[in-house]
């Protein structure tokens, strides 16, 4: 089964917001199994023991197989819930948060901790950014020097990426292409060089486009 493109967090890390003179810490990570996620939210327990709350969320899989939620002590629905909603709203993979509440004697009542607890992971995810995780095949075309200047120029017009080019007895354009163009860009190289290109065609490899938000 091919994996498919996905979206997820640009990086780990942390992102605070305060509302009512309570602090809303939201700690996001990248995770890959649901054990990585629950060592993750067992450590934020452990380093923030004194506070109120420590709420958790995360997604795990292409279709979202693994979906925890859970309040920590707040009632019912107005914590976990509203985290794990706005994954799946932004429709990212494989990431755990871990909001931590440290109250600041005010209650906000149900509907102020949904829209505390889902605003603390949203803002999280604009500061933190957000990825297209891609994958692509490595493929190396090397060709002669009096051929180089044709496929180079294709190449960039095309809008094919060429990560480098090595020159030695002949040139070599490392590319990386998205696996549904693989065959057509085979077929390109083949056309634009009468067949006498020396295609090599590598791993797959996993590249991030940051995603505008």
């Amino acid at each position: 089964m091919m994996m498919e493109n996905y979206r997820t967090i640009q990086k780990n890390g942390l992102h605070e917001i305060e509302i009512k003179k309570s602090r809303f810490i939201c700690h996001l990570k990248r995770v890959e199994t649901e054990e990585e996620a629950q060592a993750f939210i067992e450590e934020i327990k452990k380093e923030h023991w004194k506070a109120t709350h420590n709420c958790s969320a995360y997604t795990i899989g292409m279709n979202n197989e693994i979906q925890r939620a859970h309040d920590d002590g707040e009632p019912s629905g107005t914590a976990g819930v509203p985290m794990l909603e706005i994954f799946l709203k932004r429709e990212l993979k494989n990431v755990v948060a871990v909001v931590t509440r440290y109250f600041g004697g005010t209650k906000l009542g149900a509907g102020g901790l949904i829209r505390a607890y889902g605003g603390a992971v949203n803002d999280a995810i604009d500061y933190i950014g957000v990825v297209e995780r891609q994958l692509q095949r490595l493929i190396d075309i090397t060709v002669t020097y009096s051929q180089s200047g044709k496929v180079e120029n294709a190449l960039r017009e095309a809008n094919y990426a060429i990560q480098d080019i090595i020159y030695a007895e002949n040139i070599t354009y490392q590319c990386i292409i998205p696996l549904e163009s693989e065959e057509k860009f085979i077929e390109d190289i083949t056309n634009w060089t009468s067949a006498q290109a020396d295609i090599h065609i590598g791993q797959q490899s996993w590249i991030e486009v940051p995603v505008k938000q």
